[in-house]
């Protein structure tokens, strides 16, 4: 049986993402783990949060509890919880590439990230809007989705981190149809749904009013629901947002689709915050990461929660495994 080999970047290394990854190399996990990061950065955070663990080059042999395996990058600068360094941007960034060329090649079955700040990424003067939108570019991906999951609620999302002024001309009927394809894909593919049923979300409230309160609905988003239903897609909506996560439409759905990022996760958060994951769909690897930042004011006091951590790398051998079956 294949012993899969999961990818972990830390991410900022001011934050709480190297906490994250020594928390979970003392717990068993039926994968090789390897972290993509500084060893000295991560045996620092180790000795400060007196986590008693060994940080070693990675050799190819599987994890055993008290060891973490580290595919050394090396960062640009001397690290200090909690404070941030644009020189360590560039650090950042080179994880995330080692990490992509190895899921690429087949080196690493899944990756598994911690948070980036974005920010910071910007003041070093890197164009950076988010995970998904770098992992996507370096996989030649036109169109990756975000969708965060937990427990039983999926929420994806049909346009990310973009101001609320320029959600509604991003929401072509090119765009719309793409996404809710790769999601589709992606249900059956990665989570092993064999015809997944989909919620969609309208735009605008009430969905529109029929036309009174906006006309995307009628324009777009209806007519590329009817489209995809031709092609035997399930497909629910476009429903207004305000009752679309209400327990009687949320029965028997696999996944929601919401129109832009503060229309669906404040809903998923509320009902996960945690114990969530983010998952990018429409790439040609699996990658999971947290649900929240970089928590800087938590980094080095071992006060961090590494429920969603736990969570995404639980996820991702699970889609591994889902994967394999199809």
């Amino acid at each position: 049986m294949h012993h899969p080999i999961v990818a972990l970047t830390p991410g900022e290394p001011a934050g709480v993402g190297p906490d994250l990854a020594v928390m979970l190399a003392r717990e068993p996990w039926p994968a090789t783990l390897v972290a993509i990061a500084d060893p000295e950065m991560l045996r620092q955070r180790a000795r400060l949060l007196a986590i008693d663990i060994r940080i070693d080059t990675w050799d190819g042999q599987p994890h055993v509890p008290g060891r973490l395996a580290v595919l050394p990058v090396p960062a640009s600068h001397p690290t200090t919880p909690g404070q941030l360094d644009p020189a360590n941007s560039a650090y950042v960034l080179a994880t995330l590439e080692r990490a992509v060329a190895g899921c690429l090649t087949g080196e690493f079955d899944a990756l598994v990230t911690g948070p980036v700040h974005k920010a910071v990424i910007n003041d070093a003067g890197v164009a950076f809007t988010g995970h998904t939108e770098f992992l996507a570019a370096r996989a030649g991906i036109e169109q990756p989705v975000m969708m965060l999951a937990a427990r039983d609620l999926r929420v994806a999302l049909v346009t990310t981190h973009l101001p609320l002024k320029d959600v509604s001309r991003h929401i072509t009927a090119q765009r719309l149809s793409d996404v809710i394809r790769v999601l589709h894909h992606d249900l059956q593919t990665r989570f092993g749904l064999s015809r997944p049923r989909m919620l969609v979300c309208g735009l605008n409230p009430h969905a529109g009013e029929g036309g009174h309160l906006g006309r995307e609905e009628i324009e777009v988003i209806a007519p590329v629901l009817e489209s995809l239903r031709e092609d035997d897609l399930e497909l629910i909506g476009p429903l207004p947002a305000d009752t679309a996560f209400t327990p009687k439409q949320l029965a028997g759905v696999d996944a929601v689709l919401a129109m832009y990022h503060d229309q669906g996760l404040p809903v998923l958060k509320h009902y996960g915050f945690g114990s969530a994951v983010n998952i990018t769909l429409g790439l040609p690897f699996i990658r999971t990461s947290v649900d929240h930042g970089t928590a800087l004011d938590l980094a080095g006091h071992g006060e961090v929660d590494a429920g969603s951590m736990h969570a995404a790398l639980q996820t991702a051998l699970d889609m591994i495994a889902a994967s394999q079956v199809a």
